[in-house]
């Protein structure tokens, strides 16, 4: 689908990069969000680091 060179091409080629740029925005989050969960998955037991055993 090519866009054509007028208005309503540039109205059109808008509305695309805006919800891509949404879609983009909104996966960045999501993968933010996921961090905090990954955390607590690899807790570390600091009292054990400190005496020695791993």
């Amino acid at each position: 689908m090519i866009v054509p060179d007028t208005l309503d091409g540039a109205i059109l080629l808008s509305v695309i990069d805006f919800t891509l740029s949404i879609v983009m925005i909104s996966g960045i989050g999501v993968i933010l969000a996921l961090f905090p969960l990954l955390n607590r998955l690899g807790k570390v037991d600091e009292e054990a680091i400190r005496q020695g055993h791993h």
